[in-house]
């Protein structure tokens, strides 16, 4: 069993940079890849990023490589999620998740964490 908490959302201006985080508990986080996704209103849940469990592998949704960045410290259990250059475009709730996989399917996904608002302004 894990739980997630993101922190770090906000609201910002176009072309800022905010780093999201995420603080994981419980069992066996060291085993899980961890991934962020980013949900819209009236959009469906998008995939951002994961970094697998050991950290060496990254990888990003296309659109956003470049801007975004995924991170992980396993000895303080946290993710973080640094954008750059956002966009009015980026606004939305993200999320922090965790699986056995490493996958950019939310469907792979076991556990999630509430969510944390960003929201990007003209």
């Amino acid at each position: 069993q894990v739980q997630l908490a993101e922190s770090g959302g906000g609201l910002v201006q176009a072309g800022d940079s905010l780093r999201l985080s995420c603080t994981a508990s419980g069992r066996t986080f060291r085993n899980y890849a961890m991934a962020w996704f980013r949900q819209a209103p009236g959009k469906e849940r998008e995939f951002v990023g994961v970094v697998s469990w050991n950290g060496g592998t990254k990888s990003y949704a296309d659109s956003l490589k470049g801007r975004f960045t995924i991170s992980r410290d396993n000895a303080r259990n946290m993710v973080y999620l640094q954008m750059s250059s956002l966009k009015p475009e980026d606004t939305a709730v993200y999320y922090c998740a965790t699986a056995t996989t490493y996958s950019s399917r939310s469907r792979d996904y076991d556990y999630w964490g509430q969510g944390t608002q960003v929201t990007v302004s003209s």
